[in-house]
This record gives C-alpha cells, structure tokens and sequence, in this order.
C-alpha cells in the first residue's frame, strides 16, 4: 500500500494519539532507506530537498530542511530562503533565528518548526552542551519559549535534552508539534540522527542516540579493501601485469603498416 505523505493537518491531527518517528538525513540512500523502513518525518539538508531525485527516493517523507540562523541571515533572507525550499517541496522548515523571523515566515504561511532546550547554535547562553529545564525556572523558559513560538505562528517545535517530565508537562498544555530529541515520549515523535542510528559516529555519543548498526567497522572494512586494490594495481602497474591484452585495442596489420609508412617519412 502507497503511503500518503503527511500534512500539517495530518499532524496535527495526530498529537497526542501515537508516537511518530523522525531521522536527520544527509543523503539520498539514506533518504530511500527511511523511505522504505517507513520512518514519518526526515530532518534534511537543504541541498538534497533540491536534488531533482530527491522526492522519487522519499515520496511520502514528511520533509523538513533546515540551516543555523547565522548560515542565511535576516528575516528576509529567512523568507526567500524558505519559499525557494517550500517550491521544491519542503512540508515545513527549521528556523533557530528570532521569534519575529519565524513570525515573518509564518505571515506568508510557511510551516516553520522552531528549536529550544538545548540549541547547538546557542548553547553558550544555556551552559553548553548539556540538559536543560532541569530547574524550575530553566523549564519555565522554555515554557515561555513555546508560548513565543505559538505566538509567532509556529507548527512546532523541537525539544532538545529537556527532563521528560517538563517536556510532557509542557506537549500536554501547547497546540505545538513537539519533536523529541532526548525529551522523552511525552512528546509528538522522536528524532534521531541517522548517523548516530547507523554506527558511523566516531565522536561523542549523545545519552539520547541508540546504535542499531555499525557502519564505522563496515567503512573501515571498505578502506581496508580500498587500499588493498589500489596496492595491487600499483604492483601492477610496476611489474607490468596490467594492462594485459584484454584491456587494449589493437589495429589492424594493414592500416598500421600504412601508419608506419606515412609517420616515419
């Protein structure tokens, strides 16, 4: 059976009826692979929304590009940035920038999803990289940051590294879509990255990623048999075993005895 690629109202309509799943992407195989394993939502770089092959890998991906704030600029770059993404089919876009660029994109009915706990591009105002909300006043700013957000026009929001319990204190009393990245299941879906599913992370492994893979042993395997071919071609190359027969043309005897003739005189 076809899956329906989701609406905001789709969405919408699901809050608080089942748990929904979500992956940062950053290629088309790995698109496809969420596609197929029937994942709800994608978090994308812009560029591979743009790819023309984009929406064959991953027709029914509720898809959502995003950038860091300092990487497009004002709210009206923010505007010209989304409705170039929203033309080629962007469900929504991330904005960490201010409430009034989020509102700017809201007014012109772009679905913006916005960002707070703990936010990479501003975690120095937070502490660094670590939970937030584990206060009563950290967890009433957020609190705040999500009444700001519906305010503004937001569609959502994701919640990053917050206590679960003020992260199902909060989804309960908002219309927002919360996205939980280690905020627990009281929220709408939970987000992951690929990289972290898939093993290929060799840094620090946030307490919120589960490995269900290991593709950093299967990509040091490839090396290994990389280097391994690249050895033995040079070995050729040196021993002369390559190029053998097979691998060349040859002319024929009449035609290369009139080139002999004509480039010797």
């Amino acid at each position: 059976m076809t899956r329906k690629r989701p609406t905001i109202a789709d969405l919408r309509a699901m809050k608080g009826k089942r748990q929904l799943t979500m992956l940062r992407v950053m290629t088309l195989d790995e698109a496809e692979a969420a596609e197929r394993a029937g994942v709800d939502i994608v978090s994308i770089p812009p560029s591979l929304l743009l790819d023309p092959q984009y929406r064959d890998a991953a027709p029914s991906l509720f898809s959502m590009p995003g950038e860091n704030f300092y990487e497009i600029g004002t709210a009206d770059d923010f505007v010209r940035w989304a409705f170039r993404l929203y033309k080629a089919g962007a469900d929504a876009v991330y904005c960490s920038a201010s409430y009034a660029t989020v509102k700017c994109m809201a007014d012109e009915a772009i679905p913006v999803i916005g960002h707070v706990g703990l936010i990479p591009s501003r975690a120095t105002w937070t502490g660094g990289f670590k939970a937030v909300g584990k206060t009563a006043d950290t967890a009433m700013e957020i609190f705040d940051a999500i009444k700001k957000y519906e305010a503004a026009g937001a569609f959502g929001a994701e919640i990053e590294v917050v206590p679960v319990e003020v992260a199902e204190a909060i989804s309960r009393r908002t219309s927002l879509f919360l996205l939980s990245m280690g905020a627990g299941m009281g929220c709408d879906a939970q987000y992951l990255f690929a990289e972290d599913v898939l093993g290929q992370n060799r840094g620090h492994m946030p307490r919120h990623s589960k490995v269900y893979r290991n593709f950093a042993a299967e990509y040091d395997r490839l090396q290994a048999e990389r280097v391994a071919a690249f050895s033995e071609f040079v070995a050729d190359v040196n021993g002369k075993a390559y190029p053998e027969d097979k691998h060349v043309v040859h002319m024929a005897p009449a035609e290369l005895a009139r080139f002999m003739e004509r480039i010797d005189a």
